[in-house]
């Protein structure tokens, strides 16, 4: 069973400096690349000396794993919480699709990052990363299992559908930047329209 039920973001419940430096860090790493960014880049960014890094973080790789767990932990309380807000499968489905595609909008820093950077993590800090990301592919599962069993969704594959499926939330983190003329609302529609066609669900007649 699944512990993470609460809504509140992770990085909103860690100390105002340690959420600056990682909210500095996370611009930093969208932009400039892990490797390209110094912790003198990210003190900057936070208003801090270039030491103040260290008073918090054992390392510029402390930093970057702090970051991502936050940021799986935030995903993975999001996804939870979508998939227990309704009683349909179709219904819990398109709420995961919705919100955690808007997510990936409103925080397209951190999404990047968290996607793009995991190489760069030490193998144990990735191990347990991992851990986090196979725990939000298993809340879909469990969706994707329940309306395959209800008859509502015809899928073939469990594992491929939930990989297509979070393939189609995790690239808007890609493409996405406040310029874009769609809200993460629209987005999050969007996506959960096409998640709905990809199971194969066919909406009652009204």
């Amino acid at each position: 069973m699944l512990s993470i039920v609460a809504t509140t973001s992770a990085l909103e419940t860690l100390p105002d400096t340690v959420r600056r430096l990682l909210d500095a860090a996370a611009e930093a790493f969208a932009v400039r690349g892990y490797h390209a960014t110094t912790t003198r880049d990210i003190a900057s960014r936070a208003g801090l000396s270039p030491a103040g890094v260290y008073v918090h973080f054992a390392s510029k790789e402390d930093v970057l794993y702090q970051l991502s767990r936050s940021g799986h932990l935030e995903a993975l309380a999001l996804v939870t919480a979508a998939a227990a807000s309704a009683e349909s499968p179709a219904d819990r489905l398109a709420a995961v699709m919705s919100r955690f595609s808007a997510w990936h909008a409103d925080n397209y820093a951190v999404a990047r990052v968290v996607q793009h950077e995991f190489p760069h993590l030490t193998e144990e800090h990735r191990d347990e990363v991992l851990g986090l990301r196979k725990q939000i592919d298993a809340v879909l599962r469990q969706v994707l299992a329940d309306g395959q069993r209800s008859g509502d969704f015809h899928v073939d594959s469990l594992g491929d559908t939930s990989l297509a499926l979070l393939s189609i939330i995790v690239d808007v983190a890609r493409w996405y930047t406040p310029q874009v003329h769609r809200t993460p609302e629209q987005i999050g529609h969007t996506n959960a329209a096409l998640g709905l066609r990809l199971v194969g669900y066919a909406a009652p007649p009204a």
